[in-house]
């Protein structure tokens, strides 16, 4: 499913799933929830959103994140509702991305937006009708006067007046009232200690309240807003310093630049995953945490600086990763000769100078096709998302090499690919070079994986 179906898609109108595909998807998500478990996630959106009538839509999921133990704290803005305040009242301000000066007027149309949404967001909070995802929910949502704001004042000449900026949040408030299972709702705007009241810009809030909570996830719903790739797929992981390169070549669309900047800003700040997830794809919010690839965009922190090219002064690393494998039988032998020919085709992960795992990647581009061979990891590394990192970084570079199709051969960790996506094919199915070379004796199994 593209994201160009996103106006249409529906779960709604979704095909039916078979028992067991469902009792299978179930038990995929299980480690997600064991994982996510007692997590704190902050979710912000604009009041595009509300507009677009996705509202709804979006409580039903987050009831479900919070009866999964999740700990959720709203953040939401309301740039769309204000300017049709102004503009009914007779005014031509209008409001667009970013801080900008804020009259007075402006301020008291600020107010009402923000206290109808955060009503329409209690509202579809308390439904409870029978056969519906609101159905025994009670949820219980609290806002309050949580921000405390300073103003922006007087910038390059420009009085910015009545617009503000968070100094402080009351986190051990908020702490306290999540821990007891409701969810904090926070509106754009904030309250100085002289009692005056401030806009603030939804954005920064949401990364406020994110750093200061050190949560786990910062979640902003856009707009169908994601990075994407040059052929239009969605890039599904970036490390921070890609994102500020993207940034800093000024290509994006304003909205995009905007979300990508304050997610980059939010993990460099300590938040371990800051996401970019189109609410115009029903569900999107439970797919992109309840699934391997997601259908956003995810800024990590720099971890991605651990993974480069290998070089021929790796060889050495490679070979002691790769030789108890051979040993057991797990890999094909190669040899020292092998892989000093074909290091250009590894990737390493290092650490502090200790090179602990790697992938190779090979093309087989007539057939629009990659393999994925020794994709390793030391033991003592495993179980940290290592081995996931490679696999990503190997899918998007079959991917930039024009690759269709991923495909291993294995013969003892089929069921790691295929819990992440791969399906089992069969030798007919390999590139006619790989079939010719392909070792019955070994009799490896074949996995693909369709890259999006």
């Amino acid at each position: 499913m593209s994201l160009n179906d996103a106006d249409t898609y529906s779960a709604q109108n979704a095909p039916e799933f078979a028992p067991a595909q469902f009792v299978r998807w179930f038990r995929e998500v299980a480690p997600y929830v064991h994982d996510f478990r007692g997590k704190t996630f902050v979710v912000a959106f604009g009041g595009e959103l509300i507009n677009d009538g996705a509202l709804d839509a979006l409580i039903a999921d987050l009831s479900l994140l919070s009866a999964l133990g999740i700990k959720l704290v709203l953040v939401h803005g309301s740039r769309p509702q204000v300017n049709e305040q102004l503009q009914l009242k007779g005014f031509s301000t209008k409001f667009g991305r970013g801080i900008e000066p804020t009259t007075t007027e402006a301020l008291e149309c600020a107010k009402e937006a923000a206290g109808e949404i955060r009503l329409d967001i209690e509202a579809a909070f308390s439904q409870g009708l029978p056969n519906t995802p609101m159905s025994h929910a009670q949820i219980r949502v609290i806002s309050g006067n949580f921000v405390t704001a300073r103003p922006v004042g007087v910038i390059d000449g420009v009085d910015y007046k009545r617009a503000g900026a968070v100094r402080k949040l009351d986190i051990d408030a908020m702490r306290n009232i999540i821990n007891q299972g409701a969810i904090v709702l926070l509106s754009p705007l904030g309250f100085s200690p002289t009692g005056e009241a401030f806009n603030l810009a939804m954005e920064d809030l949401a990364t406020s309240a994110a750093v200061t909570l050190r949560a786990e996830k910062l979640i902003f719903l856009t707009q169908g807003r994601t990075v994407t790739e040059h052929d239009g797929s969605v890039d599904t992981e970036l490390a921070r310093k890609d994102a500020d390169e993207l940034l800093a070549e000024n290509e994006l669309d304003e909205d995009t630049a905007a979300f990508l900047s304050q997610a980059s800003l939010a993990v460099k700040r300590g938040v371990a995953r800051a996401h970019l997830v189109p609410y115009t794809l029903d569900g999107s919010i439970l797919l992109e945490i309840f699934t391997h690839d997601g259908v956003g965009t995810m800024v990590v922190e720099d971890t991605l600086d651990d993974l480069r090219p290998a070089v021929i002064d790796d060889i050495g690393a490679i070979v002691q990763l790769i030789e108890p494998l051979e040993t057991d039988g797990t890999l094909v032998p190669r040899g020292r000769a092998t892989i000093e020919r074909e290091v250009e085709r590894f990737t390493v992960l290092e650490h502090d100078g200790v090179i602990y795992g790697c992938v190779a990647l090979i093309p087989y581009l007539d057939e629009g096709m990659a393999e994925m061979a020794c994709l390793i990891v030391q033991q003592e590394w495993q179980g940290t998302g290592e081995g996931e990192m490679l696999l990503r970084h190997a899918e998007s570079r079959a991917r930039a090499m024009g690759a269709r199709r991923l495909f291993v051969l294995t013969t003892r960790t089929s069921h790691w690919f295929i819990k992440r996506g791969f399906v089992q094919g069969g030798v007919s199915d390999l590139p006619k070079e790989k079939r010719a070379h392909y070792n019955r004796s070994r009799n490896s199994l074949v996995f693909i994986k369709r890259l999006q």
